[in-house]
């Protein structure tokens, strides 16, 4: 028998993409989506999440609000001083703390998240539009799931 005829009986399987390259591919799509979208506002994707995790959690401290919008300790200092420049956010002392500042949203911050509201819904509606909506909830716990079993310490 001929080589060539061995390998054409021989099936070869291509493994599938593991589900962290699948969940990087997406987030890397989302981001690259949501800055384009808000770009036209003078911020990035991460100062865009920033700002969600102060409309639901207004008055974090840096550490929180790195932890809660996916950046270093290190990074956010940068993200807030930006921020605070453009009139978005602010910084208070804390009541009971007085040596921490905690970050607020500003009414120019809420605007800016109101104008980008429906635009960003689109978006997240485009990225589930071949899901149905019990699919897109499935989605939804699966995620709230895998994110929970790898923040347990």
């Amino acid at each position: 028998m001929l080589y060539a005829e061995l390998m054409a009986g021989t099936q070869t399987t291509k493994a599938s993409p593991s589900l962290l390259y699948m969940v990087k591919q997406v987030e890397l799509a989302a981001r690259s989506r949501l800055d384009e979208l808000v770009r036209p506002s003078g911020i990035t994707a991460l100062q865009y999440t920033a700002l969600t995790v102060l409309e639901r959690h207004d008055g974090l401290s840096a550490a929180q609000l790195a932890r809660d919008s996916f950046v270093t300790a290190q990074s956010i200092a940068d993200l807030v001083r930006y921020l605070e420049g453009q009139g978005l956010v602010r910084r208070e002392r804390n009541p009971r703390n007085r040596r921490e500042l905690l970050i607020l949203l500003t009414e120019a911050g809420r605007e800016l998240l109101d104008r980008y509201a429906a635009p960003v819904r689109e978006l997240e509606e485009r990225m589930v539009q071949e899901l149905t909506a019990h699919q897109t909830e499935q989605l939804r716990q699966a995620l709230t799931k895998a994110w929970r079993a790898l923040s347990q310490t």
